[in-house]
């Protein structure tokens, strides 16, 4: 679902790392996943940290958002999908 969104090359692949979480603030119900880019070789390459947060009330918008993280866990970028 979101290897398109991600701009992950055909070669590559996601690969979910934990269950995914839910939470709740506010006006918000947030589902959170944990991915790691996986290369031709099953290499490591990205870890991804993405989060779907929608409204709890109309018009329930809903924004999805991501952080990318080097192999070792150093931040290199956040967007919105």
């Amino acid at each position: 679902m979101y290897k398109k969104a991600l701009n992950i090359p055909e070669k590559n692949s996601l690969k979910e790392t934990k269950p995914s979480e839910w939470k709740t603030s506010g006006g918000q119900d947030t589902d959170i996943y944990w991915f790691d880019e996986m290369n031709g070789d099953n290499e490591v390459i990205a870890k991804y940290i993405i989060k779907n947060s929608t409204s709890k009330h109309p018009p329930f918008t809903t924004k999805i958002t991501y952080e990318k993280f080097s192999p070792s866990g150093d931040f290199i970028s956040t967007s919105e999908l």
